[in-house]
């Protein structure tokens, strides 16, 4: 890959997978900077392996992975956990730790044998803890904790690393509406505080209303993006997800919402004018 890059986040050609089964070909994609992409897509269509292969989580089989104008494989893990900051779908969470301790290995990217423990890391692991509502779980061991606050307090892990490159995957699992819309709205407010966030939803009008950038995946492959309401059309939708439905705009901000058609018969079902 050669020629200037203007972004900081880019993949060419991937082919990625597991042990025999190959995910995507030829996959490419460009994270433009300042921007809150989302990608989704039907389950199994290489959304979170795409995530994975943009943390150098997983080995491309072919292809490459750039992070601001040079070979991921190139950077120490400890220089990519201080660029991005990572939320996987599923962690383990070490046994009887505690939810401050958690959070606090965020820290370690910014620690070294010169520079241990400091007011400004307990800063941030605060700070961190309050803007995702686990402040006061802090003294509670994680495995004794709901999943949707384990969540959150993943998130607030990620927070600490202090990155300005956030890769999520589905961020708001176990998490109930109020909670979703919670994770969303700081995903927003990190966005407009000049993060770069590449994050991997399920909830089709969710990914709307948030996004700036919308990837469209479907079968390992890229089919659209660009902003939400130039891309998403029913025939899109009918397309990626082979559902029928009709679009109309967000009352609140005038993004695509996706009402799926009625079932045939519904008596309660309006015909169009």
């Amino acid at each position: 890959m050669t020629g200037v890059r203007t972004d900081r986040l880019q993949a060419q050609d991937l082919t990625i997978g597991y042990d025999e089964r190959v995910v995507a070909t030829d996959l490419g994609l460009t994270v433009p900077d300042g921007s809150f992409t989302v990608i989704i897509g039907p389950n199994a269509c290489g959304k979170s392996t795409l995530l994975k292969a943009l943390a150098r989580l997983i080995r491309p089989r072919a292809g490459s992975v750039w992070l601001d104008g040079q070979a991921i494989s190139a950077y120490s893990t400890k220089h990519i956990a201080r660029q991005l900051g990572l939320l996987p779908q599923t962690s383990l969470v070490p046994g009887g730790i505690t939810v401050g301790d958690l959070v606090a290995r965020g820290r370690y990217p910014h620690q070294s044998m010169l520079r241990q423990w400091s007011p400004r890391d307990e800063q941030v692991v605060v700070a961190a803890m309050a803007r995702t509502g686990v402040a006061e779980l802090a003294h509670r061991i994680v495995d004794e904790l709901s999943g949707g606050q384990r969540q959150r307090v993943w998130l607030a892990m990620v927070l600490a690393q202090e990155t300005s490159i956030l890769l999520l995957d589905e961020p708001t699992t176990f998490l109930d509406i109020a909670h979703q819309v919670e994770v969303l709205n700081l995903c927003a407010e990190l966005h407009e505080q000049g993060s770069t966030l590449a994050v991997v939803l399920h909830d089709i009008n969710q990914a709307c209303r948030y996004a700036t950038h919308l990837v469209v995946m479907r079968d390992g492959r890229i089919v659209a993006q660009g902003d939400p309401s130039s891309i998403v059309t029913e025939s899109l939708i009918a397309e990626v997800f082979g559902l029928a439905c009709r679009i109309i705009p967000d009352p609140e901000v005038g993004t695509p919402i996706v009402v799926p058609v009625a079932r045939p018969g519904d008596p309660r079902r309006r015909t169009a004018d």
